[in-house]
């Protein structure tokens, strides 16, 4: 009897190396993304990406658009507890990456510019934060992650935190 690990120890390096030959012969290439932007800081659901370069869902403001503010508060043990208050807006994790429907969705955290986590509820703890001035911003995005706007701009609340 023949060693069945051998045989599929075989089989998957030279099917490994034809699958990347003929990839390359079609012109495929094997870049990936780069994931030192997409999760700069090491902390918290770090899945997703940034998708600010998609197209944003455009909402009339008719008195029912969706609007955000927020407020950081101090933690007693360690860093800051963003509070995140919406308006016209339902928080929606069951329906991630499925189609968009209207007012609905999650949000988008971004430190210093860069994203750092999504938010499907109020409330998310910040730590890690260097010594300095950070510019905390949360924006509402579609189920899809297209930015939400109003009237042309992304649905967005933008806080300044000191860090001693």
């Amino acid at each position: 009897m023949r060693n069945p690990i051998a045989f599929l120890i075989i089989g998957l390096f030279f099917g490994t190396g034809i699958g990347f030959l003929w990839a390359a012969s079609q012109g495929i290439t094997l870049d990936g993304h780069d994931h030192a932007t997409d999760h700069a800081m090491a902390q918290g659901d770090m899945a997703g990406h940034d998708h600010s370069r998609m197209a944003a869902i455009s909402v009339a403001d008719d008195g029912s658009a969706p609007a955000i503010t927020a407020t950081l508060h101090p933690d007693a043990m360690s860093g800051y507890n963003l509070e995140v208050r919406t308006s016209n807006f339902t928080f929606t994790p069951e329906a991630v990456n499925a189609a968009d429907t209207p007012n609905t969705g999650h949000a988008h955290i971004y430190v210093d510019g860069v994203k750092l986590t999504r938010l499907y509820g109020n409330w998310f703890h910040l730590s890690g934060l260097t010594s300095g001035d950070h510019v905390i911003a949360v924006e509402l995005n579609a189920n899809s992650h297209s930015p939400i706007h109003v009237d042309g701009q992304p649905v967005r609340t933008e806080l300044t935190v000191s860090v001693p």
